[in-house]
C-alpha cells in the first residue's frame, strides 16, 4: 500500500511545485487506477481492524470512521444529572508511561499498597514499610488531592501504637456500602509465630485518623498469610474473605457473616494437590450473573492459577493452571501481584515480577479467558516490586501505582488520554461533533451521573481509518472581493458529494463547483465511501480580500481655492497601499486626506492595492474617483497679507487662475491714494511704495476683470497689512 501511496504523491508534488495545475487525461486515468488499487487494500484493512459490531448501553456511535471525519455521538441516557465525554481516552492496548517517585515519600522496603477515591473526590494510597529503619512496621498515608498526577503529602501514622503487625505482606480496601465506613485488610508475618490479620477502619471517609484491631493469627491456621481479599456475596448477603498461606500454598475462607466489623472465623478451603505453589497475590473478578472468579499468582511455581469459584460462599471451586495457556508464551518471574481492570468490555489483568522486575499484561477475551500476554517492561523504573494497586480510571487516564523493594520507591504506571483528536473531552448531554486527526483505534468513554450512587459508564472502540485517495484542488485559496473560482475533487468510489453551505456555489451535489462568495467562506464537502462508515468530510477554506477606496464626495471650489479628498470608508490596513492620481495640482499623493488645488474641474482617481500576491498571480485593487468643480463666481482674495514673512501670504494678488482679461486691479490707501495698479492677474503687491516699505494699516482694492466664460467679475474690498 506505501508503494501506491507514494506513487499518489509523487504525482501530487509533481502539481503542487510544477508549473502546469491541469491534470491531463492521461494523468487522471493513471491516479485512478493507483487509487483503485490503494482503495482495496485500505478496504481490507478496515474490515480485518474493526470486527464485529458490539452494542453499546449508554450511547451510540460508529465502528470506523476516516480521519478529519465529524463524529456525532448521541447518549440513551437523555435524563441523567450529568455527562462526561471523553472522545480520546485511555487504552489498555497501549504501552503505558510511567515515572518513579523515589523522594520525600518515606518508603523503606516498602511492602503493599492500595488506593481509594474519597466522596470528596480526593485520591488516597496507603502503604506499608517492613525495613529496619521502622522497627519493621509503619502504616504510610498519601494524599493526592483531586488528581493523581499531583506530588502527594504523606502522613506516617507510625505502628500505629504498636498494634499494625510487623512485616506485613498485602493489603485490601474495600467499603461497606449500608454504613458507608472505608476498610483495610491486611496479612503480616513470615512465620506462624508472626503471622495475623488486622483490620483498619476509616470511619467514613478516608482522610480520618484511622482505628486498627490486630486479630492476631487467627485459629491458628496463618503461615506467612498473604493475597487478603474481602467481598459481599449477592447470593446470601455476607462478608467473606479470602487469604493464601505462602508456606503452605493453601487458600483459607475468613468468614464475616453480615456484619464486616465482625472478629472473623477461618474455614479451610479445598484445592487440588498442587493447585498452588508459593502463592504471593489474588486478584477477583465478578461477571454480571454475580459468578466470581480467582487469579492467583504463584512466586514460587512462576504461574498463575485460575480458581473458579463462581458463589463466595462455595469451598470445592475449581482450579486451572493458566500458565501455559497464555499466548504467546511468557515467562513469569517470582510474579508478586496481580490486578485488573475492565474497559470496552474487555478485562485487563497486570501482574508484576519481582525477579525479572517486568510487568506482564493479560488481554482477556472474557473473565475466564482466552490469555494473549504482552510484556510492557518496567515502567516507571519498577525494581523487584512486591505490591500493586487497582487501576484507577480518572475520567480519560487510568493510572495504577506499584511499590518497589529494592530501591524503596514507588512507580505510578499510567495510560494516558490520546491527543490525536480536536475536543478532548465534553460535559454535554450532547456532544460537539468532534474528529480524529491520525488513523488509529480510540477509546471513548463516557459516564453519567458522576460520584453518585447511580453512576454508569460506558466506552466503545472507534478505528479511524486513512482517507481514501483524492486529491481536492486547491486544498485552500484566496481571491478578491467579486472574482470567483473553481474546487474540484479528483476522487474514485465516493458515493456523492455534499457541499455546505449554500452560498454562492454553482452547485451543491457535483465533484467540481465554482465558488464567489462576497466574505471568506469555509466550504465543507461531505463524501461517503463504500467501506462501512467511513466519510471523508473536509473543509476547503476561501478567503476573500476586502479592499474599500473612498475618494470622498464630487465637490465645487471656488476659482483659485483648494479643498481636501477622501472619505472615512477606505481600508488602511498595514498591507494596503493607497495612492491617489494624477499628481497635478495635489500636496501628497500617498496622503489618506491631501489637498488639492486644480485651477479648473479636475477628476481624480484613487487606487488602494493589497500588498499580497494571489495563487493566481493577481494582487486585489479598488479604485474610486472624486470629482472637483472650480466655479469662476468671484474675485478670490485674501483679507490680510504679512510681506517680511514671506510664503503665499508674503504678497496680496488674485488666486483666480480663470481670469482671461484684467481691467484693472488697484489698491489705495486709507487716503485714497493709489499704491499699487496693474492689469495682469499674475501680478501681485508686495507691500511697499516706491520702493519704500508701505505702512502698517488697512488698504482699499478694487477689481474688475472677465472670467475664461466671459463672465464679468468686479469687487472692492480691504486688505490688512501685518509687519
Amino acid at each position: 500500500m506505501n508503494n501506491f501511496l507514494g506513487e499518489i504523491n509523487i504525482l501530487l508534488c509533481y502539481k503542487s511545485f510544477g508549473q502546469n495545475s491541469y491534470i491531463s487525461q492521461l494523468e487522471r486515468e493513471t491516479l485512478f487506477s493507483i487509487m483503485r488499487k490503494s482503495l482495496l487494500l485500505v478496504v481490507l484493512m478496515v474490515v480485518s481492524l474493526t470486527g464485529t459490531t458490539t452494542a453499546q448501553r449508554l450511547f451510540d456511535g460508529p465502528d470506523t470512521v476516516c480521519i478529519n471525519q465529524a463524529i456525532q455521538l448521541s447518549t440513551k441516557a437523555p435524563d441523567a444529572k450529568s455527562h462526561y465525554w471523553g472522545f480520546c481516552s485511555a487504552y489498555l492496548r497501549n504501552t503505558p508511561t510511567g515515572v518513579n517517585m523515589n523522594t520525600g515519600l518515606k518508603l523503606d522496603e516498602p511492602s503493599a499498597i492500595v488506593i481509594g477515591q474519597n466522596d470528596d473526590g480526593n485520591y488516597y494510597a496507603f502503604a506499608t514499610n517492613i525495613g529496619s529503619g521502622t522497627a519493621g512496621t509503619e502504616f504510610l498515608r498519601y494524599d493526592f488531592g483531586e488528581s493523581l498526577d499531583n506530588t502527594p503529602v504523606v502522613t506516617s501514622y507510625g505502628n500505629m501504637d504498636s498494634i499494625l503487625p510487623a512485616e506485613v505482606n498485602s493489603m485490601y480496601m474495600v467499603r461497606d456500602d449500608v454504613d458507608k465506613h472505608w476498610y483495610i485488610f491486611l496479612t503480616a508475618g513470615k512465620l506462624p509465630t508472626t503471622a495475623a490479620l488486622a483490620r483498619i477502619d476509616f470511619g467514613t471517609s478516608l482522610a480520618n485518623t484511622p482505628n486498627i484491631v490486630n486479630f492476631g493469627n487467627l485459629e491458628g491456621k496463618m503461615s506467612s498469610p498473604t493475597g487478603v481479599f474481602v467481598a459481599k456475596s449477592k447470593s446470601d448477603n455476607k462478608w467473606y474473605g479470602y487469604f493464601m498461606n505462602s508456606d503452605s500454598s493453601d487458600l483459607k475462607r475468613l468468614n464475616l457473616d453480615t456484619n464486616i466489623s465482625l472478629t472473623p472465623s477461618i474455614t479451610d478451603v479445598t484445592l487440588p494437590s498442587g493447585a498452588l505453589n508459593g502463592p504471593s497475590d489474588l486478584g477477583a473478578l465478578v461477571d454480571n450473573n454475580g459468578r466470581w472468579t480467582f487469579y492467583v499468582t504463584n512466586a514460587s511455581g512462576n504461574g498463575v492459577t485460575r480458581i473458579d469459584m463462581n458463589d463466595l460462599a462455595n469451598l470445592s471451586p475449581s482450579v486451572v493452571d493458566i500458565t501455559g495457556t497464555i499466548v504467546p508464551a511468557v515467562s513469569f518471574s517470582s510474579p508478586y501481584g496481580i490486578m485488573f481492570i475492565r474497559d470496552c468490555d474487555k478485562y485487563y489483568g497486570f501482574v508484576i515480577n519481582k525477579s525479572s522486575h517486568r510487568v506482564i499484561r493479560i488481554e482477556m477475551g472474557g473473565i475466564r479467558g482466552p490469555y494473549t500476554a504482552t510484556n510492557v517492561g518496567t515502567p516507571g523504573g519498577t525494581l523487584q516490586p512486591t505490591s500493586i494497586t487497582r487501576a484507577i480510571r480518572d475520567r480519560d487516564n487510568v493510572y495504577s501505582f506499584i511499590l518497589n523493594q529494592a530501591d524503596s520507591s514507588m512507580s505510578r504506571m499510567k495510560f494516558a488520554q490520546c491527543t490525536d483528536v480536536n475536543i478532548q473531552y465534553s460535559l454535554s448531554k450532547n456532544p460537539p461533533e468532534y474528529r480524529y486527526t491520525t488513523p488509529g483505534l480510540y477509546n471513548v468513554y463516557y459516564a453519567t451521573n458522576e460520584g453518585l450512587p447511580d453512576m454508569d459508564v460506558d466506552c466503545k472502540l472507534i478505528y479511524a481509518a486513512d482517507a481514501p485517495p483524492m486529491i481536492i484542488m486547491p486544498l485552500d485559496t484566496t481571491i478578491c472581493e467579486g472574482d470567483s473560482t473553481f474546487i474540484e475533487i479528483v476522487s474514485i468510489n465516493a458515493i456523492s458529494f455534499t457541499w455546505t453551505p449554500n452560498y454562492n456555489i454553482s452547485n451543491t451535489n457535483k465533484e467540481k463547483v465554482i465558488v464567489w462568495p462576497e466574505r471568506s467562506t469555509k466550504y465543507r464537502v461531505r463524501m461517503p465511501f463504500p467501506i462501512g462508515t467511513c466519510i471523508v468530510d473536509t473543509t476547503i477554506n476561501v478567503s476573500v480580500v476586502k479592499l474599500n477606496a473612498d475618494a470622498g464626495p464630487d465637490r465645487t471650489i471656488a476659482d483659485g481655492a483648494s479643498t481636501k479628498l477622501g472619505g472615512p470608508y477606505t481600508t488602511t490596513e498595514v498591507n494596503h497601499l493607497r495612492r491617489w492620481f494624477p499628481d497635478q495640482y495635489i500636496d501628497n499623493i500617498y496622503s489618506d486626506f491631501p489637498v488639492v488645488s486644480p485651477p479648473h474641474d479636475f477628476t481624480y482617481y484613487l487606487l488602494v492595492s493589497d500588498t499580497a500576491v494571489l495563487p493566481n498571480g493577481k494582487t486585489c485593487q479598488r479604485v474610486d474617483t472624486v470629482n472637483v468643480y472650480v466655479g469662476c463666481d468671484g474675485i478670490n482674495l485674501a483679507n490680510a497679507f504679512t510681506p517680511e514673512r514671506g510664503g503665499p501670504r508674503g504678497t496680496f494678488g488674485l488666486a483666480n487662475q480663470q481670469i482671461v482679461r484684467l481691467n484693472k486691479f488697484n489698491i489705495y490707501d486709507r487716503w485714497g491714494k493709489q499704491v499699487f495698479t496693474t492689469t495682469d492677474p499674475t501680478n501681485e503687491w508686495d507691500g511697499t511704495i516706491n520702493g519704500e516699505k508701505a505702512a502698517v494699516g488697512v488698504y482699499i482694492f478694487e477689481v474688475d476683470g472677465f472670467c475664461n466664460s466671459g463672465k464679468r467679475i468686479q469687487k472692492t474690498g480691504n486688505v490688512m497689512l501685518i509687519r
